[in-house]
């Protein structure tokens, strides 16, 4: 049994064209895609289309949407901002915890958005991050 994976990169137009126009020709859905260097599952996809408004059909390329990460609500960038101003000595990680911790410990924003809303509020400041841990100092060489 052959378990190796095999990807296929995204297919162009002519590659659609060529894998239907064999197909077609041929009859043989694994010939016409092992000419056009497809999977079948390729032209299972494109096969409704196809059917629908031939070659025609095959020119456009159906792109995923845009890639936008989730955008954190106001309320919860102002409950950070509030808890900066009200607690300058607490840091990303704790304040993520009191946010979580309200909501019965389900995170609400990871570390990482903290430090990202404090830094677009002007509220973290460079090399900010560690200062107060104890390995953090340089230390001097004994003598």
């Amino acid at each position: 049994m052959n378990s190796k994976r095999i990807h296929f990169r995204y297919t162009t137009a002519e590659q659609r064209k060529l894998l239907f126009e064999t197909w077609e020709e041929i009859g043989s859905v694994i010939q016409a895609c092992h000419k056009a260097h497809v999977g079948r599952g390729t032209f299972y996809y494109w096969k409704p289309r196809f059917d629908e408004q031939g070659y025609a059909g095959l020119e456009a390329f159906e792109r995923r949407g845009p890639k936008e990460p989730s955008q954190t609500s106001s309320e919860v960038e102002q409950k950070v901002i509030g808890l900066r101003q009200a607690h300058p000595d607490w840091g990303k990680k704790r304040i993520a915890d009191e946010l979580a911790k309200a909501k019965q410990w389900v995170p609400l924003v990871s570390p990482n958005t903290v430090k990202r809303i404090l830094e677009d509020a002007g509220l973290w400041q460079p090399g900010e991050a560690g200062a107060g841990k104890k390995g953090s100092q340089t230390r001097q060489p004994q003598r």
